[in-house]
Order: structure tokens, then C-alpha cells, then sequence
């Protein structure tokens, strides 16, 4: 593959200058140890030996809870505060903060998607051969490290003459070498000044809106915690003023109220603490990666043709997929296949492949037998000879950036950067124009059986900006020809006013291939005079070794000649909708979720596909679309569809947005406006008042400033699913990013939070995985909390029992054990396992997503009501134990009362509160009948003579248990107590079901009452289509090896399970009108 340039970094740090260029020369040690550029060291580790016990635990304790527990258990090493002994503290800190260490490991991933990398023609010359690399003294010059990864700029100086380096001609740092042998290089950048260092940064960590609002609730509780603490103190010190003088003879230093009140606000600091529990933050850590586990192993979610599964690239935002409210998706690749076949074409004037008869190929042997065309006419003007059809197919068969490969003879195989190349060039090829193989100066082509070579003189690449390709050939005769294609509007810009004619005749057939959703071109050439053409080499030669303004220079060179040209006529490629599109749309829909398209197409396009996939249906009464000249006129179209709304009751805003922001006003389309500073606000108060909103001919910056726009001025959350690199900003943008692996590479699933290969199963990953993550969180936070604080404000009145003297009311195991071991397995399986409804009647009814939308599971309100619960349950707990026990006696008796027996009372009844689940498992059942076990196994054996006997101290109530528990009262009360707490619950439930019934309680008591089934519904199809920039320069370089890689086997069988399938998953809802009656 020849000698490559590897571009590793350098360091500019310590320099006083800024370096303005890089200068190397090949085997000139001396003179390149001069610049005193950086070695390849570099160092990525944010630890070393020596700092990573203090930096570590300093970023642990920068975590709020971290750093109240530590000062927790400072306070319990004073005697005179602490009435804990220091175990209840140092145990829950030890085992949970390792674990919230490793649950936040990461790996990095890296991009898998193949790039052709070539060396110059005249390095290639050097092979393997270590005398000529030896002998090699080439001088580079290029621009100083940087961070962009789509541009390099530089020079090679060789014997005298100068070379063009750019991002094709180097490695970067970090790729990975695929179908080649062996490689030379000279090291440009080397460790912190490569492209991959310059880009490493600080991480951006997404967020939820519950850790958001869990933050606000901590912090809160700590004020709640200190005033409980303070009301206790200050009763303490009334106590001590009043009573303590009755007990100062046995005391040494007498009564100090003031100190005494200091003393005891530090000592409840210490026992109610479980109001701020350090397992808190582990255990949501556990429930999100358990939910990201369930979305990994979804098989609904198992795409077996290309043998991908769903994947969870993070496990920090699952509940977050329960509360989106606007999607940001892209078209091509995500609504579309992104899998491209030639369609019809318009060539001359004259339209083909109107007709339904398939043709026949059979006479080209080198025709692809997968090629389908529906119009014999087609053919026989090419077999006619017709120049103008001719034309037009040996463009396609020469303006192309794509790699032939010929395993066999006649076996060709082409590798095109982008879908649509390589339709038209298979289409070229079907119709007797093969493109059979081609060198860094030439490219031969099969014309109707006859071979010909042209000499390939230069290449105008494509780029989103210039929208456009041309490539400047020389044919046998001698004749120079130029031959272009692009985007319509684009090239008619440039064409000779002698095809006036002909271009209205190909726009009208533009705007029926656009109306159909198939992507479109035109095609165009111009003969170049030999003279022109030699002037014009060297002054693009003179442009293509600059070091500054390089792209600028040859733009407008290419602009010079890329002038006067012959339209030949247009082509129109079909891209088909992905299976289930249509009705994952509807089915979003129906969740209250708002769906914006934003794409690169043409209006009628969107619009076309809008209808294909059902956002945009024949009920909505209009389609608005921005078409204003100036800003003023963009503004008052803005302005104009407020009223239509009182009128209307669906509307579609259609926004065609020109993707050059920075032209100048002369150039700017008018539409552009809409997103400016002093308009954004017009541009989303009108687009949230629509149902549906497509924006095209939008930029992947533009993508990501309409999802900014959103989350900017909008409470909501927002999703954006795209499939290739220029959706990563949008990705990135949203607060949760979802890829799709599909023909556009890896860099959007790279960027992505979560990955999948069809666009059908965003709706499981929403409408089931998330409902259902954020449901979890939901319960799982507010049972959390409150038994939590049911456990601390029992404290908190047994202080005015004890004279708010600190004592505890639960023995130290059992405050060291409850969160931990006695409701830690518990509260987890009902985070895990637990679901209101299962997966189907999920897709049945999708309005039971907008609970989540509007925050009603966990809110700062359902917080407020989960304390003035948990003060209620408290109060039965403490006060039901205390009023059954005060002056019992025993069958025998004997007095059953004492301090220990009350608190086992007490603590047996809160651990014995049912749990809210609605899905019952064995897990569950395991869990929560196996805590209550080893509660009992604990307390008997804590309690027994054994344990008093080893260690008296530690265990000093010998017999508490079997004395208390063999008593029928002591059960009686525990059923009393429960019932007593369970009783509001279940009554204010049935009062709200019945009086104040929510979406999600209709529908689930209507799933309860009617039988299930299911219905099916057809399809409709549709169309779209794409482009990306090629690999112009990459065609004047030789030896194109390309292999194909070797399949891994599919992870599941096709066959073994429906679940498997590749045939879309369809839902729909049950109509209103069709539901079975009631059995009597």
C-alpha cells in the first residue's frame, strides 16, 4: 500500500511562541530533534501510585452523602456525643463506597467503520524496499497540531517538486489497520499533540431529572435533618433546666442545660441519620444497570439479519426513557433503509420508467442480476446508440469515487463510500456501461461490449457545501470532457442559458420524483479547450500545495470551471421506508410524543415521506410551510398560523431551512432566519403549537440548534436517533442520544447512549423499557424514603419518652442491618422485577407513557406526601407497641414490658409493611419472605445465651426474643399495626380510582375487564433518499485491496424463536368502539 504519513502530536505547552507550522524532514534526526517537538509519550491515567488513594477519595467525598457519613463517623469517636457505637456508620460507608466506584467503570469503544487510506504515487514507488526508505529525505510541511479530525493541511517537497498532503494521505493515532500487509510512515505528531489527545477533554456526563431533582431532595432533608435535631436539642435543654436538677447528686460536675442541649443536637445528628441513607446512591446504580442489562438482552430488540442487538451504552438515564417528549430524528438510514436502487431517471426531456414491465438484461454478460428496471424503452435507445442516453449513462460510469474489485472474471464487486453512488453506478452498468477498474490516472469503462480507458485529470469531490461532483477526463481521441452531477438547484446555477428549454422540462420531472420520495440529481458536461485546460492544471496545482486559504483556492477554481455546462437530464434513486416505521410513529404518537424530522431533503420530499410514515395523515386539515423572502416576511408566516390554530385542529409546520448560515444576506435563503437569535422564539412558539414538524435542507449543525432550541425554552425531555456522522451533534445535543447501526458507519452509535439497528424498536425501548425503568425509579425512591424516614421519626418521638436524652430506641445490629441487609433485597426486587402492565398491553395502550412526561410518580409533591406518610406510619408504629404493652403482664404474670421487648415490637412491625408491587415473582418472593427470615434467624440468635455468653457486651438483652415473640398479644398488636398502616393507603387509593381516576388507572382497569387479543393492520410504504461526500482525491492513488470480512455467526438462529424473526413487530391500539361487552 506504499509509504503512509502517520500523524502523531507534539507538545506546545511549554513554548513561549504559538507554532504557526510544523517542518520535518524524512531520516534528518538532527535537524527534527531541533523544533524540539513532543515524543510519543503520553499520559491518559488519571491516577498514579502515589495520588490515587487521596484523589480518589477526595472526588469521593465530593459527593455530599460521602462526606456526611465521614463526618458522621467522626462525631462517633466522641464519647460524649456518640450513643451509636462507631460500626452503625463505618459498615454501611465501607461496603457502599467501593461499589459505587466500580458500578461507574466504563471501557471505550472505538470506530469500526472502514476509510480508504492512500499514499502519494510517487512515495508508493518506494514499496518495501529499506535502501530507497533509507534514502528517502522528504521535506513536510503542515499545519500545527489541532484537534479537527476532517482536515489536515501540508506538503511533501521532494526533488524539487511539491506534493499535496491531506486527511487522506495520514493515520491518525488510534485506527486500526484493515486489508493491508505492511505499512511505512513518517511520524508527524507525535503523544499530546495528536488528533486523538488534542480531542481528549473533560467528559460531559448526562443527568436525569430525578438525579436533578434527588439532589434538590438531599439537601433538604439535611435542613429537615437539622431542624428535628435543633427542636430535640432545645427540648433537651427545657428537660435538663426542669428535671435534671433531681438527678445532679449522682452526677460529678453537676447540670449544664446549655452544654447538655449542645451535646445531644450532635448525638441525634448521629441516630437519625437514616433520613440521609448512604445506600441511597448505590442502590439506584443498581437498578440502572440492571434495567440497562434487560434493554442488552431484549430478543425483541435482536436484529438477526445483521446479528446486532440492542445495546445500553450507559446506565445512568433508563428512567429518563420513560419522560421523553420530543424526538429530533434523521431520515436517511434512520426512516429509510439507506439501501439504494435506481428507479427512474429523466434523460434529454423524455421521463423513464414509467412502465411496470421488468426489463431484461440477459444480453449484457456483465449486467448485475440483483438490477431491477421497469422500462424496456430505456434499452433500446441505448442499444440504438442514442448520444444523449449514452451521455448520460457513461457519466454515471465516470463520475463516481467507487472501487471496483473482480474476484472472478465478470464478477465484479463495487465499494462505494455512499449508497447512492453506487445504484447509479451499478445502473451504468446494467445498461452497457460497465465500470470494470481504474488506476490513479485512469479509469476503463465496458461501453456496450466494447473496452475503453479515458485518462483521469483531475477530481472535483463532493462536499456539503458545494453539493456537487465533477471529475475532468480525456477519452482515446483526445477529447476533454467535463462531467458533473448534484443537486438540482445547484447545478442549474451553472448551466448554458441554451438549456433553458430543457430545463423546465426536467424540473417538472424533478418534482414528480421528489413528490414520489426518491431521491434526485442532475447531470450535466462540458467540453474543455486543451489550452484552458493546461493553464488551469497548473494554477489548481499551485491552489492544491498551498499552505493557507487551500479549500478557498480551490473552490474557487473549481467554481471558474464548473461553468457553461450541458444538462444531459436527472436521475431518481429509491430508498424504502424500514419495516415498522409507520407504526412505531403512530404508536409514538398516541404517548403524547412530539416527533421532529430534521433532514438534508428537498421539501416535497419530506413531505412525501412525512405521509409514507404517517406524520403527516389525510385528517390534518393543513400542511404550513414557511416561504418567505426576508426576515421580516419569515416572521409575519410565522406570525400568520397562530389564528389558524383556533380554527384547526391538526397542523403540520414544514420548515425549509437552507443549510448555508453564513453566506451572505444576497445568498441567504430566506428561511434561514427562522433560526437567528431574534427569531428562535417565533420559530418554536409555532413549531410546539403543530402536531407534526419536518425541517429540511437542514445542516448537522443546524440539527443540533434546533435540539438546543428545544431544551433551551422547553421543560421537557428530548431524544434525538440518527445513523451517521452528521447526526452525531444532534446526538450529543439531546439529552439522550440513540444510534442506529445501519450503512452509515459507527460514529453515531459511537456517540450514542443507546444503539440499535431499526428504527421500529424505539418504541420498545420507550413505551416498555423506559416506562417501566422510570416506574421502578419511581417506586423504588418513594418506598425508599419513606421507610427511611418511618424508621427515623420513630427516634424522633421516642424522645419525648426519654427526656431527649439521645437514647435510641432499636438496638445498634438492627440500625447497622436494617438498610443493608433487612429492606435492602426486598426495595431492589421491586425495582428490578416489578411492572404495572406487561409489554403488550405497553404497546396496547401507549397513553400510559404521559405519566412520565408530567413527572407524576416522583415529584416534589409525591416527596412531601411520601413524609407526611412516613410521620403517620411512624406514629402508628411507635405509639400502637407502646399503648398494647404499657403495664402488660405475661401469661405467667410476669411483666412483659421492658425497653428491649418494645423495641423488638416496634422493629418487627415496621419490617413486616408489605411492599407496593404489583408483578409478582419468585425473586420477590424470595426476597422478601428471606429477609423477614434472616431478620428472625438474626434476632433469636443475637438474643440467645450463646452469643450473651461469648461476647456479654456487645449482646446483653439475653432471651429478648423468644420471650416477647411466644406471646399472643405481641402478634396481635403486629397485625394491629400493620392493618393501621395499610388501611389510609388502600382507602385513599380506591377514593382516587374512583373519584380521580388517571389515564393509567382507566386503562389498566379496562385491560383487567376485557379479554386479550390482538388485531393487525397493513402497512403503507414509502420512500427517501440520501447522499454523502466521497473519496475524490482518493482515486488519483492505486491499489484499491479490498476484501470482504468474514460474517460472525448470528448470536440467536433465525429460526429457533418468532422472537428472532426478522419480520416487524406490529402493535395496535383496540378501538374504543370494538371492545367486548361485559360477561353478566
Amino acid at each position: 500500500m506504499g509509504s503512509l504519513l502517520s500523524r502523531l502530536g507534539l507538545e506546545c505547552g511549554g513554548k513561549a511562541v504559538k507554532e504557526e507550522e510544523r517542518h520535518l524532514r524524512a531520516n534528518d534526526r538532527e535537524l527534527n530533534l531541533s523544533y524540539k517537538y513532543s515524543d510519543n509519550a503520553i499520559k491518559t491515567s488519571k491516577y498514579n501510585i502515589f495520588t490515587f488513594l487521596p484523589l480518589n477519595l477526595f472526588e469521593q467525598f465530593q459527593r455530599l452523602a460521602n462526606a456526611y457519613f465521614l463526618f458522621l463517623l467522626c462525631l462517633q469517636s466522641i464519647p460524649e456525643v456518640s450513643s451509636l457505637p462507631w460500626y452503625t456508620t463505618v459498615v454501611p460507608l465501607v461496603l457502599v463506597s467501593p461499589s459505587v466506584f466500580l458500578i461507574l467503570l466504563s471501557s471505550s469503544s472505538r470506530e469500526t467503520n472502514l476509510k480508504v487510506k492512500q499514499a502519494l504515487t510517487v512515495t508508493g514507488k518506494l514499496e518495501d524496499s529499506v535502501e530507497k526508505l533509507a534514502n528517502f529525505n522528504g521535506e513536510v510541511h503542515c499545519e500545527p497540531p489541532n484537534n479537527r479530525l476532517d482536515k489536515f493541511t501540508g506538503t511533501l517537497t521532494l526533488k524539487g517538486e511539491t506534493y499535496s498532503l491531506d486527511n487522506e494521505r495520514i493515520l491518525l493515532r488510534g485506527c486500526t489497520l484493515r486489508n493491508t500487509q505492511w505499512c511505512f510512515g513518517l511520524v508527524v505528531f507525535g503523544g499530546p499533540d495528536t488528533k486523538l489527545m488534542q480531542n481528549c477533554g473533560r467528559t460531559t456526563f448526562k443527568r436525569t431529572s430525578i438525579d436533578r431533582l434527588m439532589n434538590v431532595l438531599v439537601l433538604s432533608i439535611f435542613g429537615f435533618l437539622m431542624i428535628m435535631c435543633l427542636f430535640l436539642a432545645i427540648g433537651n435543654g427545657i428537660w435538663e433546666y426542669q428535671e435534671g436538677s433531681k438527678f445532679a447528686a449522682f452526677l460529678p460536675k453537676g447540670v449544664n442545660a446549655p452544654f447538655s442541649a449542645f451535646l445531644t443536637f450532635w448525638s441525634y445528628v448521629i441516630i437519625l441519620n437514616t433520613v440521609v441513607p448512604i445506600s441511597l446512591y448505590v442502590s439506584v446504580e443498581i437498578i440502572r444497570l440492571g434495567n440497562s442489562f434487560y434493554i442488552n438482552w431484549d430478543r425483541k430488540m435482536y436484529y438477526p439479519k445483521n446479528d446486532t442487538p440492542a445495546e445500553a451504552r450507559t446506565t445512568t438515564l433508563n428512567e429518563e426513557l420513560g419522560q421523553i417528549k420530543y424526538i429530533f430524528s434523521d431520515k436517511t438510514g434512520t426512516l429509510t433503509q439507506n439501501v439504494m436502487t435506481f428507479n427512474k431517471c429523466s434523460i434529454n426531456g423524455k421521463a423513464y420508467g414509467e412502465k411496470t414491465e421488468k426489463v431484461d438484461f440477459s444480453w449484457n454478460n456483465l449486467a448485475d442480476p440483483k438490477f431491477c428496471f421497469h422500462d424496456n424503452s430505456l434499452v433500446e435507445v441505448v442499444r440504438d446508440g442514442n448520444p444523449e442516453v449514452q451521455a448520460f449513462f457513461r457519466l454515471l460510469a465516470l463520475c463516481h469515487t467507487v472501487m471496483p474489485e473482480e474476484k472472478k472474471e465478470g464478477e465484479l464487486y463495487y465499494q462505494a463510500q455512499s449508497p447512492d453512488e453506487g445504484a447509479l453506478v451499478t445502473a451504468a452498468r446494467n445498461f452497457g456501461f460497465v465500470f470494470r477498474s481504474r488506476t490513479p490516472e485512469s479509469i476503463t469503462v465496458v461501453e456496450m461490449g466494447e473496452l475503453v480507458t479515458y485518462e483521469l485529470l483531475a477530481v472535483l469531490d463532493f462536499n456539503n457545501v458545494r453539493k456537487r461532483m465533477s471529475v475532468i477526463v480525456r477519452s482515446p481521441e483526445g477529447k476533454l470532457t467535463l462531467y458533473c452531477k448534484g443537486a438540482d438547484t445547484i447545478i442549474f446555477e451553472r448551466l448554458n442559458p441554451s438549456c433553458s428549454n430543457l430545463t423546465e422540462v426536467t424540473t417538472l420531472h424533478l418534482n414528480e420524483f421528489a413528490g414520489e420520495g426518491l431521491r434526485t440529481l442532475a447531470l450535466a458536461y462540458k467540453d474543455i479547450d486543451p489550452e484552458y485546460m493546461e493553464d488551469w492544471k497548473l494554477r489548481h496545482h499551485v491552489a492544491n500545495t498551498a499552505m493557507d486559504e487551500r479549500e478557498e483556492k480551490l473552490d474557487a477554481l473549481y467554481e471558474e470551471i464548473e461553468k457553461g455546462l450541458l444538462l444531459l437530464g436527472s436521475t431518481a434513486v429509491e430508498d424504502k421506508l424500514q419495516d415498522g416505521v409507520p407504526q412505531t410513529i403512530e404508536q409514538l404518537s398516541k404517548a403524547d410524543i412530539k416527533i421532529w424530522v430534521l433532514t438534508g431533503d428537498k421539501q416535497e420530499t419530506a413531505e412525501n415521506i412525512g405521509y409514507s410514515c404517517n406524520m403527516l395523515r389525510e385528517e390534518m386539515n393543513e400542511v404550513f410551510i414557511v416561504s418567505a423572502n426576508t426576515a421580516e416576511e419569515v416572521r409575519k408566516e410565522l406570525h400568520r398560523i397562530v389564528p389558524i390554530f383556533h380554527e384547526q385542529s391538526f397542523i403540520t409546520f414544514l420548515l425549509p431551512i437552507p443549510p448555508h448560515l453564513t453566506l451572505p444576506p444576497t445568498s441567504l435563503s430566506p428561511q434561514a432566519f427562522a433560526l437567528e437569535k431574534d427569531m428562535e422564539i417565533e420559530l418554536l412558539r409555532t413549531a410546539c403549537m403543530c402536531q407534526t414538524v419536518i425541517c429540511c435542507r437542514v445542516t448537522p449543525l443546524q440539527k443540533a440548534q434546533v435540539v438546543e432550541l428545544v431544551k433551551k425554552y422547553k421543560q421537557a425531555v428530548t431524544l434525538a436517533i440518527g445513523d451517521g456522522a452528521n447526526d452525531v451533534s444532534m446526538i450529543k445535543a439531546a439529552h439522550i442520544g440513540v444510534g442506529i447501526s445501519g450503512q452509515e458507519g459507527m460514529q453515531a452509535v459511537l456517540s450514542s447512549d443507546y444503539s440499535f439497528a431499526q428504527f421500529r424498536y424505539l418504541q420498545r425501548l420507550l413505551l416498555v423499557h423506559g416506562r417501566w425503568s422510570y416506574l421502578r425509579m419511581c417506586k423504588f425512591l418513594r418506598y425508599f424514603f419513606y421507610k427511611n424516614f418511618t424508621f427515623t421519626f420513630v427516634h424522633f418521638w421516642y424522645g419525648f419518652f426519654c427526656g431527649f436524652s439521645a437514647q435510641t430506641v432499636f438496638d445498634e445490629w438492627f440500625i447497622t442491618l436494617f438498610n443493608l441487609v433487612y429492606t435492602a433485597l426486598p426495595v431492589l426486587s421491586l425495582s428490578l422485577f416489578d411492572q404495572d402492565v406487561n409489554d403488550w398491553w405497553s404497546f396496547q395502550y401507549p397513553q400510559l407513557y404521559t405519566p412520565g412526561q408530567l413527572n407524576q410518580y416522583f415529584s416534589k409533591r409525591a416527596f412531601v406526601y411520601t413524609v407526611l406518610h412516613s410521620g403517620y406510619s411512624s406514629l402508628v408504629l411507635f405509639f400502637i407497641p407502646w399503648a398494647a404493652m404499657y403495664d402488660t403482664v405475661r401469661d405467667d404474670g410476669k411483666e412483659i414490658v421492658d425497653y428491649q421487648s418494645f423495641a423488638l415490637l416496634a422493629q418487627t412491625c415496621l419490617l413486616i409493611l408489605g411492599l407496593d408491587t404489583h408483578y409478582w415473582t419468585a425473586m420477590n418472593q424470595f426476597f422478601l419472605w428471606g429477609s423477614l427470615s434472616v431478620y428472625f434467624a438474626v434476632i433469636f440468635t443475637m438474643y440467645s445465651n450463646g452469643m450473651f455468653l461469648t461476647l456479654t457486651s456487645s449482646f446483653p438483652f439475653i432471651g429478648t426474643a423468644r420471650n416477647s415473640l411466644n406471646q399472643p398479644n405481641v402478634w396481635l398488636t403486629m397485625l394491629l399495626t400493620t392493618v393501621l398502616c395499610v388501611l389510609p393507603v388502600v382507602a385513599y387509593r380506591f377514593l382516587r380510582i374512583l373519584l380521580w381516576p388517571t389515564i393509567n388507572d382507566k386503562k389498566i382497569h379496562k385491560l383487567l375487564l376485557f379479554p386479550h387479543s390482538r388485531r393487525t393492520s397493513t402497512r403503507r410504504s414509502g420512500y427517501a433518499f440520501s447522499h454523502a461526500q466521497g473519496y475524490g482525491d482518493l482515486v488519483t492513488s492505486g491499489k484499491f485491496l479490498r476484501r470482504t470480512p468474514k460474517s460472525r455467526p448470528a448470536l440467536f438462529s433465525q429460526t429457533d424463536s418468532p422472537l428472532a424473526q426478522t419480520q416487524p413487530q406490529f402493535y395496535r391500539t383496540i378501538s374504543e368502539r370494538e371492545e367486548p361487552p361485559l360477561s353478566p
